[in-house]
């Protein structure tokens, strides 16, 4: 995909830049005309002032006859038919003007209507495209326009206005000056339109290449700081980047954005405190980049509005403005601004999921053109699975399968065995509503899940070792047809951001209590499975160190490995009371089969090696079957007291 979308990158601005040769040639044309026309109006000139001359001294020999008595009548009679002959030439010369001169406001004409499409195209297509899909980036959309690409057009494009816009200043040169002359019908009148048309074009195409290159983040935490980059695509051309403009930058709310939106313009609108908040654009002339690197903002404060019904601070929506003012030459002044992709304001790292939640349903579902922010506040299930298959596939490696995709929607929509293309999800059971007989929401259940294989598994997601997304009755209905030590690695329905194990063994299934992402900082998610030697195969038939081989960490060579302040370092294993792997008997428990079912994991220091302890675990049984939690049947009746001893052996 990646080389079709090239290609079509490629193609795209193949069809746009010969478009723009074609304007070029157009303006070459209508400039060889205008060429002629000043090189007639010189010849104009020329005739005019020897035309002037005659006149003059038919004037003059006039004079000298009324004032002598000699007779001039030769003299007068040939300065009459030089008069007379010039004449004709200026009127020949006037009228083959004044036809050059309407052809050429043509010319203009058509190369003005030329640039309009082309303006459109860029301008209406393929800069709002690129726009749309940097927002969709913050959902992991990865396919975007090429915005130094945009930049060539843009530039071309401006030096194609300016010029067309300068010949058309040379076309009502020359209707000014050849007015005291003849006429010219109506050329006032289209002159003037077609100036004032690219006035249009030009300050479009400035206030429309005032672009945030790097958007402030779309979670934004109080006292803390950000990054943003502005960037004005044609700053090389005009010599814009001579006046190095100063870009302000303020937070705004919904109703304030709104306000900028309806009079085109901002006022000063502000609803917070930003720290490092003006800076100067700089010419960059290697890359071509007239840009503003904010590399220290910081937003101290900010003003909430009033909160309705069910509302929080994380559904609330701000957005970051960036304004400037430009100047080309002497007559042209413009004043730009641009606002950011919608931002959520959050004051403490709790408060992540459901800001995420709000951010990654307005990056999907927004509209173009929308008042802002109105997002709809239900969508098609496949819209949703597209979103979230996306955002995950960005945040672990690898895309969600669809049985992955179906297990989603039946958490979503607490149902089963039902068409979910064609049903609709609401905002409230995407993050409002909790899950079944759970204190936590869909989205909270997913986002947790993103988070802990992005940080902690996204090797073994990414190579396929984890099936994560299956109910736990289903699970354990695939391993009941596996050999003893068969495993699979699953999410856990109950708790958030949870990897639990499920494995077979006599006749049965058990799950390990799940791991969270403090337990797999402490010892990655391969050392653990490493640590359990009775889980021997993944589903289906995959040997456990092929699977997991190349993420297990190093021993070290040394039997008792000393720090450097001279302490042995201890080494966490996981073990699971009442399992061991040789001793099992082809069972998978050991002499003492009575272990608790509930023990919760601890550590226990022994001499100078630590154990973790893992307990085989049972999910809280759910009475809504569609995620299939059943509670694991097992008669542990033993304490802690009855685990086997541990040699001295250092792990």
């Amino acid at each position: 995909m990646d080389v079709n979308g090239k290609s079509s990158q490629e193609m795209e601005s193949i069809r746009v830049m010969q478009q723009m040769e074609l304007i070029s040639n157009h303006a070459e044309r209508s400039n060889e005309i205008r060429m002629k026309i000043q090189s007639d109006i010189d010849s104009f000139n020329v005739l005019y002032s020897e035309y002037s001359k005659y006149t003059q001294r038919l004037q003059n020999a006039k004079s000298q006859r009324m004032n002598s008595t000699s007779d001039l009548p030769e003299i007068e009679s040939k300065l009459i038919q030089e008069k007379e002959l010039h004449k004709e030439q200026l009127k020949a010369k006037s009228l083959s003007l004044n036809n050059s001169i309407c052809v050429y406001i043509n010319k203009l004409n058509e190369l003005t209507n030329l640039i309009s499409p082309v303006q459109n195209y860029i301008i209406d297509n393929s800069l709002i495209q690129w726009k749309r899909q940097q927002q969709l980036a913050g959902n992991g959309y990865k396919y975007m326009k090429d915005i130094d690409v945009i930049q060539t057009w843009c530039e071309k494009l401006c030096d194609l206005i300016w010029i067309t816009r300068s010949q058309i200043k040379e076309a009502d040169r020359f209707r000014v000056n050849l007015s005291r002359y003849f006429e010219l019908p109506k050329s006032c009148e289209i002159i003037n339109t077609l100036l004032n048309m690219t006035t249009q074009y030009l300050s479009s195409l400035v206030t429309s290449t005032f672009v945030i290159i790097t958007q402030p983040p779309q979670v934004l935490k109080t006292n803390t700081r950000f990054l943003a980059e502005v960037r004005l695509l044609i700053g090389g051309k005009l010599n814009i980047h001579k006046t190095a403009p100063l870009v302000k930058v303020s937070i705004v709310n919904e109703s304030q954005v709104n306000q900028i939106i309806r009079r085109n313009k901002p006022y000063g609108e502000s609803c917070g405190e930003l720290l490092n908040c003006i800076g100067k654009m700089e010419y960059h002339p290697v890359r071509r980049h007239f840009s503003t690197n904010f590399r220290n903002m910081q937003l101290k404060k900010i003003k909430r509005t009033e909160k309705k019904g069910t509302d929080s601070v994380m559904d609330e929506k701000f957005s970051i403005l960036f304004s400037s003012t430009f100047f080309i030459g002497n007559e042209l002044q413009f004043e730009v601004w641009n606002l950011s992709l919608p931002v959520v304001v959050i004051v403490h790292g709790n408060q992540d999921p459901h800001a995420w939640a709000t951010v990654v349903w307005d990056n999907a579902f927004s509209k173009l053109g929308r008042v802002p922010f109105n997002v709809p506040d239900k969508v098609p299930w496949r819209n949703v699975a597209e979103t979230i298959n996306m955002k995950f596939s960005a945040a672990t490696g690898r895309s969600l399968s669809e049985d992955s995709l179906i297990f989603l929607a039946e958490k979503a929509f607490r149902m089963q065995n039902v068409d979910f293309n064609q049903m609709i999800l609401s905002w409230s059971q995407f993050c409002k509503e909790p899950l079944p007989q759970r204190s936590f929401t869909f989205w909270e259940w997913f986002y947790s899940v993103m988070k802990l294989t992005k940080e902690h598994l996204k090797g073994p997601w990414t190579d396929g070792a984890i099936m994560g997304f299956i109910r736990k009755s289903d699970a354990e209905e695939i391993l009941t047809r596996y050999t003893t030590g068969t495993f699979l690695l699953r999410f856990s329905d109950s708790e958030l951001g949870g990897l639990t194990v499920a494995w077979t063994a006599s006749n049965d299934v058990f799950s390990l209590q799940p791991f969270s992402a403090k337990d797999l900082s402490i010892r990655n998610l391969a050392d653990r499975l490493f640590d359990l030697p009775y889980l021997t195969k993944l589903y289906p038939n995959i040997d456990k160190d092929m699977a997991f081989g190349k993420y297990y960490t190093q021993s070290s060579n040394n039997s008792t490995p000393v720090t450097n302040n001279g302490y042995v370092k201890p080494l966490l294993v996981t073990h699971v009371p009442g399992w061991s792997g040789s001793s099992t008997n082809g069972q998978g428990m050991n002499s003492y089969p009575n272990t608790p079912q509930d023990h919760m994991s601890h550590e226990n220091s022994l001499g100078n090696y630590s154990v973790k302890d893992a307990s085989v675990y049972s999910e809280p049984d759910n009475n809504i079957t569609a995620f299939g939690n059943y509670s694991l049947e097992m008669d542990f009746s033993s304490s802690l007291n009855d685990m086997p001893q541990l040699d001295g052996a250092f792990f």
